[in-house]
């Protein structure tokens, strides 16, 4: 499926969570996909850092949109298994996440995504690796 960024940032758009959060896509290549969040305290921990479960969240939905610019028309990714590492705290002015393919399949893609958290200045820090299963499910009577 070819995808544009007009078109990534319109799924995002209609993901009522993506919005929330805050994430947006900013490019998108065949198999390749990147994000970013500018952090706000609705994002953080009782300790004052990105809650693990936001960088998640944008791994996982970042992966899913990397998978879909190569899943054939009519299909939809949906995130079969995802496991995440967190490297360490994420903090900073905003998170981006860089996610790609690594071998697309017939009914299973398989992803990976890097979160880095970026300080005023520039400077990332790698603060999460994550790698999902992604399934390929006819989109026809989906509700």
């Amino acid at each position: 499926m070819k995808i544009d960024l007009e078109t990534l940032r319109g799924f995002f758009a209609s993901s009522p969570f993506m919005v929330d959060l805050g994430i947006v896509p900013t490019a998108v290549g065949e198999g390749r996909v990147c994000t970013v969040l500018p952090i706000a305290p609705r994002h953080l921990q009782h300790t004052g850092v990105v809650h693990a479960g936001v960088m998640a969240a944008m791994a996982d939905h970042s992966m899913g949109a990397a998978a879909q610019t190569m899943a054939p028309e009519g299909f939809w990714i949906l995130t079969a298994e995802l496991k995440t590492s967190l490297l360490r705290s994420g903090k900073g002015e905003r998170l981006v996440c860089e996610a790609c393919v690594i071998k697309p399949g017939r009914m299973l893609t398989f992803t990976e995504a890097e979160v880095f958290a970026e300080a005023a200045d520039g400077k990332r820090t790698l603060v999460m690796k994550a790698s999902a299963t992604m399934a390929l499910t006819p989109a026809a009577g989906r509700g």
